[in-house]
């Protein structure tokens, strides 16, 4: 069965939602609901006490454990490696090395170094999410020649910035999916969007037989363009749609 994943928080606050989950407490609570209504997975941006996202292997360990103590059954926990977040690479790299308890983590193609955090994180027993937002990123993902060892490719699709991708989005969609079969990539696919796209994609991946997901990250809108109260009744309009 196609994986649905909850993305909770991304590196909003609660100025987008005032359900938004900050705190730890907030975000196993909301998960506990999350997982109830049908996610089989989820993808974190690790805050610290201050509200603030790290990648601090302390915080990402407590984090980690908590979710997996809320979680019902086999849940796969992935995180981000965003650049933002550590600017440094050295810095980061060796955060992500002492990380426990994370399945996978995206890595975005559009920051420098991405091959040197996957290089590590396949050291260090992560799966490799590649986040791939257009298919102009392609050829630095076949250059780089890791795409035969990651565990997923994220098709993370955005009509704005940075690339500002025009037309139907299953059309983007599309395009990318030649591309990955012309390279003769066959890992899983996660494909969804951001905003207007959000719900287009979630159709499109059920469609195509690919993992998707939904959360306050992408869009706090429900389908039919009303404000969903939190993220587990995104969830669950998610899961309705899905096969």
């Amino acid at each position: 069965m196609t994986m649905l994943q909850v993305t909770p928080n991304g590196p909003w606050g609660k100025d987008v939602h005032p359900a938004m989950p900050v705190t730890l407490d907030e975000l196993t609570a909301e998960l506990t609901r999350c997982f109830a209504a049908g996610a089989d997975g989820v993808h974190l941006h690790v805050r610290d006490s201050s509200g603030a996202e790290t990648l601090d292997p302390a915080v990402v360990n407590e984090t980690c454990r908590r979710v997996r103590e809320v979680a019902y059954g086999k849940i796969e926990i992935g995180l981000t490696t965003g650049a933002w977040i550590v600017p440094g690479l050295a810095d980061r790299i060796a955060m992500i090395r002492e990380w426990e308890g994370v399945d996978v983590a995206t890595v975005n193609l559009s920051e420098e170094g991405f091959a040197d955090v996957m290089a590590a994180m396949l050291e260090a027993g992560i799966g490799i999410d590649v986040g791939l937002w257009s298919p102009q990123e392609m050829p630095a993902l076949l250059g780089s020649g890791l795409l035969p060892l990651v565990s997923r490719v994220s098709i993370e699709l955005d009509p704005g910035e940075p690339y500002f991708l025009q037309g139907p989005p299953e059309t983007v969609a599309q395009q990318v999916n030649d591309l990955l079969d012309e390279a003769g990539s066959t890992c899983p696919r996660l494909t969804h969007g951001m905003n207007d796209w959000t719900w287009p994609l979630v159709r499109d991946a059920f469609r195509r037989g690919h993992d998707t997901r939904v959360g306050f990250e992408d869009s706090v809108l429900l389908p039919d363009g009303t404000t969903a109260p939190d993220n587990a009744s995104l969830v669950r309009a998610a899961a309705a749609l899905r096969p």
